[in-house]
């Protein structure tokens, strides 16, 4: 995961605006509109952002995300909450029914080992987001 890009960034999360613009940064600004890719800002207890770990980069409508991998870098982080993060190349910030679904299984892998699923943000290429929290769906 990227330590070292945050030196420069906030260090703590206090809503999903925030949590949306450092994700947003950590994106690349030529691909966004082209591949989804799916990301997870990782935090400690006190929502102090550890790093920002690229899981998967897929095409244009999807990518591949293995809860398996994800936490083996959570625990390994020791990370005690974690922000799922993907971006929509279309712009259409409505969460699809694989979305909800995907977070779905996440929260309730996450129960098993007290980690905290804050939030699912979905971005798009010009900086928009969805909060699944703020929109009630986690």
């Amino acid at each position: 995961y990227k330590e070292s890009f945050l030196t420069s960034h906030q260090t703590h999360i206090k809503c999903s605006k925030d949590a949306a613009d450092l994700l947003y940064q950590s994106f690349d600004k030529h691909t966004i509109a082209m591949n989804e890719t799916f990301k997870v800002l990782l935090l400690n207890h006190a929502n102090g952002v550890k790093g920002i770990y690229t899981h998967s980069t897929g095409g244009i409508t999807g990518t591949l995300v293995d809860i398996r991998i994800i936490f083996a870098v959570v625990l390994k982080s020791l990370s005690t909450s974690i922000i799922l993060c993907h971006n929509h190349p279309s712009s259409n910030l409505k969460a699809s029914i694989l979305d909800k679904e995907l977070t779905r299984k996440i929260v309730k892998a996450a129960s098993y080992m007290d980690v905290k699923i804050l939030d699912h943000i979905i971005l798009s290429p010009a900086g928009n987001y969805l909060s699944f929290a703020d929109e009630a769906l986690i």
